[in-house]
């Protein structure tokens, strides 16, 4: 089905991005990041578990795949023509990176680049998302029903739910589109309830929209893109001015206009070359209950009243490919998506737009937590405390649903081991004196908040404040050593995770280390000679020693 592309690629990254999500799946098959599955999987209750187990099952990061699943059917038993894929956007940053073009180490660059000049899109009548269209008597009948909408969480969801969306949405009164990633629940061949976050300042673009239509008493076209470009797709999450056209940026980002078509039954313009497109209308005057439906946020969001969205047509291509996302618990292919364009974004806001001197890396903390709650920031050695404060505040505070806890360690401490985090905040926090609690933040999705409650911050200076004893373990070119030996010897494969060699944190004098390089030459005897002479008898047991080239140098 899908052909082999002509142009050379290599894995993270290719010469430009793709603009047709088939050819973006022969690029991914070409360099090993696609997995085809051709058995029969029931996409009710086989497909997504059997992804996620690429998530939850200890699979290191960069061998994550895409799966194309060519063999679909369903609990009743009736088998789908559109094969599905899963993971293709960012199952990995690799694979998100040969979406964007770019190498993963780039991708924050391309994005700013991306909004600062930004490719207005170009309207196309030749659209192969409309070669097939549905509508009447057929849409009525089968609809939503000849798509193969897999189920996200089995056992808990109340419906297959469109994953992979571009909802896309118009401002009735600039005309300014707006695209958003929601989530759409199937009720009816011809029905679906649309989620968008709902919050009168800060919630989605789609939403603030919908504000704009219910206080006008109209109806809101919705076009609901399924498979599109991974750059398009790539431009919901980054959270764009609300009144900059995000396929404008995403033209930006591919370095070309993106081809754009109207609709055929509503007032909205779609990428040309998508899979599948859904048009309807968001009735504002009335809302429909939805879900339950696993979150990202590690919870099952449980049944609440949310869009309902009459479909007048649904458009693809003849031979269209069904895209879904991997999300609710973390690490997810939603959270990816996030992760590799998030932490460059608040890196350069800290480190070009606030100034902030020593800051070197931002981590979001991704396994469960979902990224925005929990922050962490590494500062070069020495950092003053005040630049580590004003990061402290800076990550907490760009946006309000990320960072309620952010913790600033030293450069010795790698942010991405939770571990490494916890031994800093064991050892170098006094919490009397180190934790800030920030009060009134506008919260995170699926916080358990008590009836009008506000949410609070965490910020914890857990840097290194003054000179403190090495890391008690061999030092590096001892573990190089035996690491070779490990392998020479076939023992199992090492998962290494930082710290793995001993290092010094300036508490380390050239007395101790000509000790410790006698102790490994076999001549400590020497040591215990030098000791012997600086034997006192006005000391107690454990006072420390500070050695110096003679006695009346010790403390």
């Amino acid at each position: 089905m899908l052909d082999k592309p002509s142009s050379s690629t290599q894995s993270g990254s290719t010469a430009s991005p793709r603009l047709d999500l088939q050819d973006h799946l022969a690029d991914l098959e070409a360099a090993g990041l696609l997995v085809r599955i051709d058995r029969p999987i029931n996409k009710d209750t086989e497909l997504n578990p059997l992804v996620r187990w690429q998530f939850i099952g200890g699979v290191p990061e960069d061998k994550r795949r895409a799966f194309l699943f060519t063999n679909v059917i369903d609990s009743k038993g009736k088998r789908y023509d559109i094969p599905v894929v899963v993971g293709a956007l960012a199952s990995s940053p690799q694979i998100y990176a040969m979406g964007m073009g770019q190498p993963v180490d780039e991708i924050g660059e391309a994005w700013m680049r991306a909004i600062a000049d930004p490719i207005p899109p170009v309207a196309v009548n030749d659209a192969p998302c409309q070669e097939v269209v549905i509508e009447g008597d057929a849409l009525r009948a089968d609809g939503l029903r000849m798509l193969p909408v897999p189920v996200s969480t089995p056992g808990f969801d109340a419906a297959p739910y469109l994953t992979a969306t571009l909802c896309i949405t118009k401002d009735p009164e600039s005309g300014v589109r707006n695209m958003g990633t929601y989530r759409a629940a199937l009720k009816a061949p011809d029905r679906l309830v649309v989620r968008m976050v709902a919050r009168e300042a800060t919630g989605a673009g789609g939403y603030l929209h919908w504000l704009k239509y219910r206080e006008r008493g109209e109806k809101m076209p919705i076009a609901i893109v399924v498979g599109c470009a991974p750059i398009v797709m790539f431009t919901g999450p980054q959270k764009l001015a609300v009144d900059m056209d995000e396929m404008a940026v995403a033209g930006g980002a591919s370095g070309a206009p993106i081809r754009m078509t109207r609709c055929r039954t509503i007032d909205l313009d779609v990428p040309a070359d998508s899979e599948i497109v859904v048009e309807g209308l968001i009735d504002t005057s009335v809302l429909e209950p939805e879900a339950p439906f696993g979150e990202s946020n590690g919870y099952v969001a449980l049944e609440g009243y949310n869009m309902p969205m009459q479909v007048t047509a649904i458009t693809m291509k003849r031979k269209p490919v069904f895209a879904q996302i991997i999300s609710q618990v973390t690490p997810s292919e939603s959270s990816v998506i996030k992760k590799v364009a998030y932490e460059p974004l608040f890196l350069a806001h800290l480190k070009q737009s606030l100034g902030v001197k020593g800051i070197r890396r931002v981590v979001m903390h991704e396994r469960l937590t979902n990224l925005r709650p929990v922050i962490f920031l590494q500062f070069a050695d020495n950092a003053p405390r005040t630049e580590v404060w004003r990061g402290l505040h800076g990550a907490s505070t760009l946006q309000s649903n990320c960072g309620k806890i952010v913790i600033a360690v030293s450069e010795d401490i790698d942010p991405s081991s939770m571990d490494a985090v916890l031994w800093s905040l064991a050892y170098r926090t006094d919490p009397a004196e180190d934790m800030h609690i920030v009060r009134n933040r506008g919260g995170v999705q699926g916080a358990q908040y008590g009836p009008g409650k506000t949410d609070s911050g965490l910020l914890v200076d857990a840097t290194r404040k003054r000179p403190m004893p090495p890391l008690a373990l061999p030092t590096r070119e001892f573990m190089e050593h035996a690491r070779k030996l490990w392998d020479e010897l076939g023992l199992p494969p090492l998962n290494v995770q930082a710290p793995w060699h001993g290092y010094t944190l300036e508490d380390w004098t050239d007395t101790w280390e000509q000790f410790a390089q006698r102790t490994v030459t076999g001549d400590w005897e020497r040591t215990g000679q030098e000791t012997l002479l600086r034997q006192r008898a006005d000391k107690m047991p454990e006072a420390p020693v500070r050695p110096g080239q003679n006695r009346s140098e010790e403390d």
